[in-house]
């Protein structure tokens, strides 16, 4: 009888072992469902174990940030485009906002007990209000901060699939097989986007040029809504798409160039401070002793 159980748990051993070594290969339709479906973002559920105290006790607050009009349609756009929740957003802004009216109070307390500073009622509260506006914003700066960020990666990206778009159209592939070739050859998030889009448009049997200009006014893309309306309208009057593409990708090409050109006359203009700075305290430096010997003397 033992050795029966021992034979058992033996193979029972061997074969999880086999098993994990060797998993069964996913069916073909799974592998080709996760391939095609985007990255969502994490949703945190409101009171689940996985979202954070501050964020749950936020959520309560959540209904007096939309009553004061938040958020806003650009705001709305930013957040679609980092992929983050309306309520986690508004639930960290009411968060924020809280701690700024009850930093100045428990400052105010510390204060009292430890040196004994009494600076009234009015100190803290106009302390408390500043502060708590300026911190309702806070989280509103990282948002646009994040959203221009993934803006420009979603225009780098589509200048690069209108460039293999026109390669792949000088190579005798048609509008749509040429735009899909492209769309499936560059790696990250916008690709993962563009990439959604026209499969959904594939699904659905639907023009995916419909889908682009959705994508461009849901991530606020001037280029891709712009990108749309020009295979919209080679799809329907028969306009020269090759020449239009390229065009498009040159524009946008000229604009990255220029951009970026801005951003480092900006950065250089930025240095000038510092420079000014550092001079000035070298000639501090050097008449110090100078001046010090004057004023000894005299």
């Amino acid at each position: 009888m033992i050795v029966m159980l021992l034979g058992a748990l033996f193979g029972a051993g061997a074969t999880t072992a086999v098993y994990g070594l060797r998993p069964p290969r996913p069916a073909l339709a799974d592998v080709l469902t996760v391939l095609n479906t985007p990255a969502r973002p994490v949703d945190f559920p409101a009171g689940g174990q996985d979202a954070e105290w501050a964020t749950r006790l936020g959520r309560r607050a959540v209904p007096l940030v939309r009553a004061l009009g938040f958020p806003t349609a650009s705001l709305r756009a930013d957040l679609a485009v980092c992929g983050t929740d309306e309520e986690q957003h508004l639930a960290g802004k009411a968060v924020c906002a809280t701690a700024g009216l009850l930093a100045p109070w428990a400052a105010m307390l510390v204060l009292r007990l430890g040196a004994g500073v009494d600076a009234g009622w009015w100190v803290p509260s106009a302390g408390a209000l500043a502060l708590a506006v300026v911190l309702f914003f806070v989280p509103d700066l990282s948002v646009r901060q994040q959203a221009a960020r993934r803006r420009r990666e979603m225009r780098h990206t589509l200048s690069l699939v209108l460039d293999l778009t026109v390669i792949a159209l000088a190579g005798g592939a048609g509008v749509q097989q040429a735009l899909a070739q492209a769309v499936a050859a560059p790696q990250g998030w916008a690709a993962a986007r563009l990439r959604h889009a026209l499969h959904v448009a594939q699904l659905t049997r639907t023009s995916p040029w419909s889908h682009l200009g959705d994508l461009g006014r849901q991530l606020s893309v001037a280029d891709l809504s712009e990108l749309a309306s020009t295979l919209n309208l080679a799809g329907s009057e028969g306009a020269k798409i090759r020449g239009s593409l390229a065009a498009k990708a040159r524009a946008m090409r000229r604009r990255r160039i220029s951009e970026a050109d801005g951003a480092a006359q900006a950065a250089t203009e930025r240095m000038s401070l510092p420079v000014v700075g550092l001079f000035a305290a070298f000639l501090l430096l050097i008449g110090y002793p100078a001046l010090a010997h004057v004023m000894s003397i005299t």
